[in-house]
Formats: C-alpha cells, structure tokens, sequence
C-alpha cells in the first residue's frame, strides 16, 4: 500500500466517525413515509425501469 492509499483510507474512517452521530440525529428525527409518498416514489421508479428494458430491447432487436 502506498501512502496515498492510506491516506484516503484514513480520511475516509474520520469523514465517517464526523457523520455518524448526525446520521442517527436525522434519521430519529426525520418525518416517516406514507403510503402515498411510497406509490409517487414507485411509479416513477417503475416508469423508468420499464424506458431502460424499451431501449435494451430496441438496440437488441
């Protein structure tokens, strides 16, 4: 391993240890998913999902 490596790695683990405790703050604190918030996250998602399959199956064929 060269020190760049090491560097970055050290970096990396004290950028984590700096997010951590904000991490819990927000997720304790942060409102929860309804329903409907699920159904306008899906629908796109699966709108999107079903553009990509389109576009493979016409580059395919």
């Amino acid at each position: 391993m060269d020190w760049l490596k090491i560097g970055s790695a050290v970096l990396l683990i004290a950028m984590l240890v700096y997010i951590w405790p904000q991490m819990k703050h927000a997720l304790k604190h942060s409102p929860k998913g309804t329903s409907e918030d699920w159904k306008g996250f899906l629908i796109p998602l699966i709108a999107v999902i079903a553009f990509v399959a389109f576009l493979v199956m016409m580059v395919r064929g």
